[in-house]
């Protein structure tokens, strides 16, 4: 069999016009803008209108800027993956909600994953297997979060982190010999540690009802400490074993393009790679933690502002709610 290479063609992101910054928190919730900053790097988040900026509506905007800017057209997307937490419906899918709007009419495959923060990266392993292998030629591979939707805003541990927005990005079959390519992929999961970032009601396991809203359990719970260490320790192990099978050095990686969590994580993970912070990509200060659309959205904005160039390595990892985790490596 004949295998194809795969590469980013476009890029595209997509943010909330509302801006809720540090100061508008500490209105609703006991904290301030100094004891944010200090903990997580965050300065401010975009929420969402629920009206026109739910999930496929925000992966609409970040999308079309996407195909366009792979210089393609809508139908000519043979699937969508579409990386979501909680979907615009529990079903129908959102990837074929997102495949209307766009005015898709091939009837292209559809399909939503839910890996969390590292939703994107998963859909990125399973586009380029299936670009590999002649299957498809151009997968949308989209990550969007809403997570205003479950955020508890009178839990001041959890509710400053997390912010809405959507990153999406095309993966095309390389027919340009140009060497752009995706090198090498590792994803995993710890489902013993699943219950440490959960939404424990809700699902069918523990329909929503009035005792669970009376409690207000239908919102996120978070064990931080857990959390924290095994995002670091995964995402830097991942990280490594990717440069050394393919005898890569991490002088050679351009960027490093990590989950935007918080900004200790960041600082935390880069350090234990040994790897600079000047060259590491970070915005989580001014989008906070959303989730899966984190990656792809910081990776437009580097490319667009000029730090990100065609034909530079890049480094990718994330960590999330499962606990999953995983890391990609490009020729951009």
């Amino acid at each position: 069999m004949e295998l194809f290479k795969s590469k980013i063609t476009g890029t595209g992101k997509y943010h909330p016009t509302k801006v809720m910054t540090n100061e508008d928190m500490s209105k609703i919730v006991d904290t301030n803008d100094e004891w944010i900053v200090q903990r997580t790097g965050i300065k401010e988040r975009r929420i969402a209108d629920v009206e026109t900026e739910y999930p496929s509506g925000m992966a609409e905007f970040a999308s079309r800027d996407a195909i366009k800017n792979a210089g393609l057209t809508p139908d000519d997307i043979d699937m969508i993956i579409f990386s979501v937490t909680l979907p615009d419906y529990l079903f129908p899918n959102t990837a074929g909600q997102l495949q209307e709007k766009l005015g898709i009419t091939n009837q292209c495959a559809c399909m939503d994953i839910n890996a969390a923060c590292t939703g994107w990266v998963y859909g990125l392993q399973v586009a380029d297997s299936l670009i590999k292998t002649g299957t498809y030629k151009n997968v949308l591979v989209v990550g969007t979060e809403m997570t205003s939707s479950f955020n508890n805003w009178e839990d001041r541990a959890s509710c400053i982190l997390f912010g809405d927005g959507s990153g999406a990005t095309v993966l095309s079959r390389n027919e340009d010999g140009d060497g752009c390519e995706i090198i090498d992929s590792i994803l995993s999961c710890d489902g013993t540690k699943s219950q440490s970032l959960i939404l424990k009601k809700g699902g069918a396991k523990s329909p929503i009802s009035h005792e669970v809203l009376d409690k207000k359990e239908q919102f996120v719970s978070m064990d931080g400490q857990v959390v924290f260490k095994n995002a670091v320790k995964t995402m830097s192990r991942h990280c490594a074993t990717l440069l050394e099978r393919n005898n890569i050095s991490k002088e050679e990686v351009d960027w490093f393009i990590p989950h935007q969590a918080n900004l200790r994580i960041i600082e935390t993970t880069a350090k234990l790679l040994d790897y600079p912070m000047e060259k590491v990509i970070v915005n989580v200060d001014k989008y906070a933690n959303t989730s899966s659309a984190s990656i792809p959205a910081a990776l437009h904005e580097a490319f667009v502002d000029g730090r990100v160039k065609r034909g530079q390595t890049l480094l990718f990892a994330a960590f999330g709610a499962g606990l999953t985790s995983g890391a990609v490596l490009i020729k951009f």
